[in-house]
């Protein structure tokens, strides 16, 4: 577990998603990477259980930071300009991965299935009673979100995986922010940050008929 001295502050990592927006509400990929990046370190200090989200998350933010960095780097600023330019030079593999098996627009469209997942299991411990099981709070956060994306043998590992889950009092403990009453108040003023970028994201895709990528 992570203690309050290594410095890790779940409140603030969800409220960093608030600068992922700039004024004209584009979704700045650079501070989207930092903030998954505290948002793994959260998952990491639970312990081993959620490695098969993280790990996979780690790789998609690599490929980000390659594409960023890269010689189209400036394309890729922002999710709306990164569609604009893949989806206009024809960089996304559509219907089957071939050409583009790892394009911007496909990576982030994992990494945002993956903070659905996050923000319904963090929304379900906020609005949860103390003796809630978390196993139950984060399979029913799964089974709307991610499980869709899975075969049965995985989201079989996984639905058993959750069965280990440590308590409610752990988890909100783990946040750093104070006692679980306090991580409870924190969750209800910072989830909102994570949910609008979650929207602006969904609705871009949407739009351009990206939420299905292979």
């Amino acid at each position: 577990m992570d203690n309050p001295e290594t410095g890790f502050n779940l409140k603030v990592v969800l409220v960093s998603f608030k600068q992922c927006l700039n004024e004209k509400e584009e979704v700045l990929l650079d501070h989207y990477i930092t903030s998954w990046k505290g948002l793994v370190r959260f998952l990491s200090s639970l312990g081993t259980i959620f490695s098969f989200i993280s790990k996979d998350v780690v790789s998609k933010l690599q490929i980000m930071e390659h594409l960023r960095s890269g010689p189209q780097g400036e394309h890729y600023s922002n999710l709306q300009s990164m569609v604009a330019y893949e989806v206009g030079h024809q960089l996304v593999d559509l219907e089957h991965r071939s050409h583009h098996p790892d394009s911007g627009c496909r990576t982030v469209l994992r990494l945002h299935r993956a903070l659905y997942w996050l923000q319904l299991f963090l929304e379900g411990l906020r609005t949860s009673p103390e003796d809630a099981r978390t196993s139950t709070l984060c399979t029913d956060a799964y089974n709307a979100s991610l499980a869709a994306y899975h075969p049965w043998i995985v989201r079989r590992a996984v639905t058993v995986a959750f069965c280990t889950l440590p308590t409610r009092k752990v988890f909100l403990e783990a946040m750093n922010v104070g006692t679980p009453e306090q991580a409870v108040e924190m969750l209800g003023e910072a989830l909102p940050f994570i949910e609008r970028v979650y929207d602006i994201s969904q609705k871009l895709y949407a739009e351009h008929s990206l939420l299905d990528l292979p």
